[in-house]
């Protein structure tokens, strides 16, 4: 069937292969396509127990002046701009290396521990509730002495907000902990995200198993082969983020207190219980699938099964027809005035038959 057919079915944004090439193509090796935000902006918390500094700006000079604060620093970046992610990076300490996975794209999930700094790379997770689609966003959180910094490339959402709602709040855990109890915060925070998303996905694939079930149509199947697609994402980050959370356990650096470990345990714990769901969820689409190839037989061998009776009910009067249409000068009944009401009547009257013994037999 051509394109120009396949148009008018609302087929083509089914089973168009855009959404695999953006999942699957992705090479570390090649130079970083990324191109520089048109706009950044600054989110800065200096905070400790008793007092809390905030302020916002879209000058990356103001953020230089709070490298010895002496209290907690979280400076967030909001868009991303190579000259200004290295002048960041330089004045804090950040090596080299660890500013071009920042300035990369489509990095695998890690956790690296270099020259006294702890760097976190991995991606939150958003369902698009209009394409049904997962949409990832790479935050790296670099984690030092006293001071932690993040980069996102998204400034119209994040999953923190509950993070600043802890931090105006006096005497809240968040604000008498250093910067590690920070670092797992926002771990936490886009982990817990991860199932928003999951549990949106876990809604269309229910109504999915009802599709199926009620009517497995072409349509089913590119919804099958859609959402396969976007457990592809989950699954490539669940994984990874694991690894990276299990990482942050079993470190011995000093950034990270010991105190501090039983909440990272925490989330890891969640994180795992996050990589079972995808997988069954992996396992239901597959289950989905067999479902949908199994009704789609079960419906040709019903197709089939009619086809074969009533070729099996029109053999008898093919039968007769063809004896009583031979071209002999001597055929009984043939000459008779009640031949052909026989014929007729034997026509319909054995394929009757047939119908009660394959009735009786049970097979139909």
């Amino acid at each position: 069937m051509s394109n120009s057919y396949l148009k008018f079915l609302g087929l083509p944004t089914l089973f168009g292969t855009e959404r695999t090439k953006e999942i699957l193509i992705v090479n570390p090796t090649a130079a970083s396509s990324r191109v520089d935000a048109e706009s950044s902006s600054l989110l800065i918390y200096d905070y400790d127990e008793d007092h809390l500094n905030e302020s916002r700006s879209e000058r990356i000079e103001d953020c230089l002046n709070y490298k010895n604060s002496k209290r907690v620093t979280w400076i967030n970046i909001d868009g991303i701009r190579k000259a200004e992610v290295e002048l960041v990076c330089n004045h804090y300490g950040v090596h080299s290396l660890l500013v071009e996975d920042i300035l990369s794209m489509g990095q695998r999930p890690k956790m690296d521990e270099v020259e006294n700094v702890v760097f976190c790379l991995l991606n939150m997770l958003y369902f698009n509730e209009e394409n049904k689609t997962v949409e990832t966003e790479q935050i790296s959180i670099v984690l030092g002495a006293d001071f932690l910094l993040s980069f996102q490339e998204d400034s119209s959402r994040d999953v923190f907000d509950p993070i600043r709602v802890k931090i105006h709040m006096p005497k809240s855990q968040i604000r008498m902990r250093k910067s590690d109890y920070l670092c797992y915060a926002m771990l936490d925070m886009i982990v817990d995200n991860y199932f928003v998303v999951m549990e949106k996905l876990g809604e269309q694939i229910e109504l999915l198993e009802e599709e199926v079930i009620r009517r497995s149509s072409t349509r089913a199947l590119a919804k099958i082969n859609q959402l396969r697609k976007e457990l592809i994402v989950l699954k490539r980050n669940t994984g990874p983020v694991r690894d990276l959370v299990n990482n942050m356990v079993r470190s011995e650096s000093d950034l990270l207190e010991d105190r501090t470990m039983k909440y990272f345990k925490d989330v890891s714990d969640h994180i795992n219980q996050a990589y079972d769901l995808a997988e069954n969820y992996r396992d239901m689409m597959v289950g989905l699938q067999d479902l949908y190839i199994n009704n789609v037989n079960l419906k040709m061998n019903e197709v089939m099964k009619v086809m074969a009776i009533v070729t099996c009910l029109l053999a008898p009067a093919t039968v007769i027809g063809g004896i009583f249409g031979m071209n002999f000068d001597i055929i009984p009944y043939a000459h008779q005035h009640w031949g052909f009401y026989f014929a007729v009547t034997m026509m319909l009257l054995i394929p009757l038959w047939m119908l009660w013994a394959f009735r009786k037999r049970g097979w139909f």
